[in-house]
């Protein structure tokens, strides 16, 4: 049985352009519905649903936001692709914060239209799987050098086989040696790129004025030294995915560019004047708390966004303890794969030591220690007493060291400490900001994220 043409409505006042893209769409294998302003648009939408919609920014009657925002309020999960000419880029990303899914900027082609809107079908339909994940969990889920045992891991890589097969770009999130780039290799050797490179660069492994050179070439004679032409990682991965690890550290210049590359698949090399053209699928990843980045300004927002279209969030070690025992278990037989010598074992009080510290380092710790037992260790297995912890073992779990008040979670004893220095400031949030440490913008966002009622200044 056919599939049913996706479904888009194309709200737009200039008639010529209205049919413009009816036509395009309906050559490109779409089922196209036009609507000249907003209102209109509305009853289309409640008498039929549509799969996506296309709108102009600026309308007769009804604004674009308005629009939106009565949109979202139909159906909250909606693609909506905003077309604007008018206003500036922050006014598209202030739509994309109101729950736009994306923009293009006239004047387009109508070529690049299509590319949004497909990849926009592509990721509500991974967000509409997602919603039956738990479901989806009855099926186990295993990947080449990834250990997932537990529900939460294996919540991760059900979005990994979702993803895997499209072109999203994907935000990994997660604490320095959860194990990022594994699953970024993951979503590239399952997708439709596993033929093609896959490039691995650490923002914060480079120094700043290089960065930009590492990522997209440089041309002979572009700086001292350039006594050739080299191409950047953009192009050693073309047709492949491109892994940009710890991309909150990235410096704003490189932002700008960065965010053309995803807009418009093209860039020119330092000291260039030619564009290239490169197919790339960008996975970032960071260990940062991007949202409190953006409200810190150190973090361009419009780049958020498109890097932000599938999150996937790998949870600490100390979140899904019962994956220790399989972890342990692969990392000795890789140790005794490399090293030629039988695998050793652990003993019953060894695991149960494993499972009650508190990796801060997480499972890259695990293999580091494991190592380190294994080599010094001449026993068949290794028992407690062997195994080297690089921290203190007063902070086990087990028998953790106080740090909070009694009874008290972190959250908890942020908001009492927020609202203290409130109470101190006589309300007003820029001296309590000042006294925290913190931005006016970084403490307004941990109100909301709190939940603490955010008070009206005081006068100064």
């Amino acid at each position: 049985m056919a599939k049913e043409k996706p479904s888009i409505l194309i709200v737009e006042d200039e008639a010529k352009m209205r049919r413009l893209l009816e036509l395009q769409l309906a050559d490109e294998g779409f089922r196209a519905r036009t609507a000249a302003d907003a209102e209109t648009g509305l009853q289309l939408l409640q008498q039929e649903p549509a799969d996506l919609i296309v709108t102009d920014f600026k309308l007769p009657g009804m604004s674009g936001l308005e629009f939106l925002q009565a949109i979202k309020r139909i159906d909250a999960n909606l693609p909506v692709v905003i077309m604007t000419a008018y206003g500036t880029v922050e006014s598209a990303v202030g739509a994309m914060k109101a729950g736009a899914s994306d923009y293009v900027l006239k004047p387009f082609s109508l070529a690049e239209l299509v590319l949004v809107i497909r990849k926009e079908l592509a990721a509500r339909e991974l967000r509409e799987e997602n919603r039956s994940l738990r479901e989806a969990l009855g099926q186990r889920y295993e990947y080449k050098n990834i250990v997932a045992e537990g529900q939460k891991m294996q919540a991760v890589l059900a979005l990994v086989e979702r993803v895997a097969p499209t072109n999203a770009t994907v935000l990994i999130g997660g604490e320095s040696g959860v194990g990022k780039d594994l699953i970024a290799r993951a979503i590239h050797e399952h997708s439709n790129r596993a033929s093609g490179p896959f490039l691995k660069i650490n923002s914060t492994a480079i120094p700043e004025n290089l960065l930009e050179s590492e990522l997209f070439g440089y041309e002979k004679g572009a700086f001292s030294g350039a006594v050739t032409s080299k191409p950047g990682k953009f192009e050693l991965a073309d047709r492949g995915t491109l892994f940009l690890d710890e991309i909150g550290d990235v410096p704003p210049p490189i932002q700008v560019k960065l965010l053309r590359v995803l807009q418009d698949r093209e860039f020119e090399r330092l000291g260039g004047t030619k564009t290239h053209k490169v197919d790339v699928r960008l996975i970032a990843a960071t260990n940062r708390d991007l949202r409190a980045a953006l409200e810190e300004g150190t973090f361009r927002e419009d780049l958020y966004y498109r890097l932000n279209v599938v999150a996937i969030d790998i949870p600490p070690l100390r979140e899904h303890r019962e994956d220790i025992p399989a972890l342990a278990d692969f990392f000795l037989k890789k140790f005794a794969r490399e090293s030629g010598r039988p695998a050793q074992g652990l003993t019953p009080q060894a695991i149960r030591l494993l499972m009650d510290y508190h990796w801060p380092g997480n499972v890259r710790e695990l293999e580091n220690i494991l190592q380190r037992s294994v080599t010094l260790c001449s026993a068949e297995k290794l028992d407690a007493s062997e195994i080297q912890f690089d921290t203190p073992r007063s902070r086990r779990a087990a028998d953790p060291e106080p740090v909070l008040p009694e009874g008290m979670t972190l959250d908890q004893w942020e908001q009492e400490i927020i609202r203290e220095a409130l109470k101190r400031a006589g309300g007003n949030k820029s001296q309590a900001a000042r006294a925290l440490g913190l931005s006016r913008n970084a403490l307004r966002y941990r109100l909301s994220q709190l939940g603490v009622t955010d008070p009206v200044d005081a006068e100064s």
